[in-house]
């Protein structure tokens, strides 16, 4: 039989044994053990639960970062992006007009001055008088006139006289010369006294003409029908003939004078209608008609000057107003294309066009006749090129834009 090997003798567990094996009784500190169990297993969620809100904290941090960045990054992009507005270019209508600045004039438009020296009188008619032709403005009182005239009344009387003496001087010495008492030298002599005394006498005449003539100046009239634009003169103003004394104007017809562009001279002929207009009559036109041109351009301005005539018969319009003249043009089909689009430079005349992409390309253009908001375009664009309206002097070819969005409507509200 094998031989059994002897069990060895249990030791009785007493509480030091417990200690020496970290064993706690149950049965003695089994609320305590719990107890520390509980405090291990909530130290453990207190730290995972620190963990995770440090984890969800960084992780916002990094992700708000991260979205300011995009951000930024996104509002460099913007306003670095330069943006413009744009505009194409248009077929003209039939119709098309160009409109001169000019001012209105009188037909006859005269300063008044008087021919004889003296002092003012009277006066009739004041500024805005309208006075018929040969009507009397104003009287001068000239003394030294008058007295003038009657001195050379007399010398012609005397010289009157010496011619009646000369010629019966003449006559006897005829009848004396037919007896042979006298000489022909002595006849010849008597016979140039008469023709000496008529000379005399007819410069007498002539004077005393002139001095009437003279008179009559004193008595300042209209030369035509008008209206008193000016009165310079008023009663006891010495008048020397140097300034005048009224200006008289025609105010019905008018006429007008504009400077013509010399894009423009080719197609403005006399007879061509006219429409003219002023800023303070609004909703009013009136008709005029071209009635001569220079037929030539200035040299020094490059336009031609075109006189326009219309008539005034309810006298609206006033002589010296500004107005605009419309000259029609009869031009249709021509590419117009707006001013501000234009680019001077070294290179020449250009526009920046915008292709769908963004891109801006220069182009040359050569530019026709100027309208003011727009301009003929001959050459170098068509009806689909998307224009550049007020570029920048920095624009280049090649860089890229963006199209701004039109603008919206602003809302009609209450004022």
């Amino acid at each position: 039989m094998p031989l059994q090997r002897p069990r060895p003798q249990s030791k009785p567990v007493t509480e030091q044994r417990h200690h020496e094996l970290a064993v706690h009784p149950v049965d003695g500190d089994g609320a305590a053990l719990l107890q520390r169990r509980q405090i291990l297993r909530r130290a453990r969620i207190a730290g995972v639960v620190v963990v995770l809100l440090l984890a969800i904290g960084a992780g916002r941090t990094v992700l708000s970062r991260i979205g300011n960045a995009r951000e930024l990054d996104a509002q460099v992009a913007e306003a670095a992006r330069t943006y413009v507005k744009t505009a194409s270019a248009q077929r003209a209508a039939a119709g098309q007009t160009v409109s001169l600045p000019g001012t209105l004039q009188g037909y006859t438009q005269a300063p008044i001055a008087a021919r004889a020296s003296g002092y003012l009188k009277r006066w009739t008619h004041d500024i805005g008088s309208a006075v018929r032709a040969g009507e009397l403005l104003a009287e001068i009182e000239a003394p030294e006139i008058d007295q003038q005239l009657g001195q050379a009344v007399a010398a012609r009387e005397q010289a009157a006289s010496v011619l009646a003496l000369a010629r019966s001087t003449a006559q006897r010495w005829e009848g004396l010369r037919s007896q042979d008492v006298v000489s022909q030298q002595e006849l010849d002599e008597k016979r140039n006294a008469v023709t000496q005394a008529q000379a005399n006498l007819a410069a007498a005449d002539a004077n005393v003409q002139r001095l009437r003539e003279l008179e009559g100046y004193k008595r300042v009239t209209a030369p035509f029908a008008g209206v008193l634009i000016r009165r310079n003169v008023d009663i006891g103003d010495l008048i020397d003939g140097t300034r005048p004394l009224f200006v008289l104007s025609q105010s019905d017809p008018l006429r007008v004078y504009v400077s013509l562009p010399q894009a423009y001279a080719p197609q403005v002929k006399p007879g061509l209608a006219a429409a003219v207009t002023q800023a303070e009559l609004r909703g009013r036109s009136f008709a005029g008609r071209v009635v001569r041109t220079a037929g030539a351009i200035d040299a020094a301005t490059r336009t031609m000057q075109v006189e326009v005539e219309l008539r005034n018969t309810d006298g609206v319009l006033l002589p010296g107003a500004y107005v605009q003249v419309a000259l029609p043009l009869g031009d249709a089909g021509v590419l117009l294309a707006p001013t501000a689009t234009l680019i001077f430079r070294a290179e020449g005349t250009m526009v920046a066009a915008v292709d769908d992409s963004g891109k801006v390309s220069l182009r040359r253009v050569r530019v026709g006749r100027n309208f003011g908001e727009r301009f003929e375009a001959l050459d170098g664009l068509t009806e689909a090129d998307r224009l550049v309206l007020n570029p920048a002097d920095s624009i280049a070819d090649g860089q890229v834009v963006a199209i701004a969005p039109a603008a919206s409507a602003p809302a009609r509200g209450r004022q």
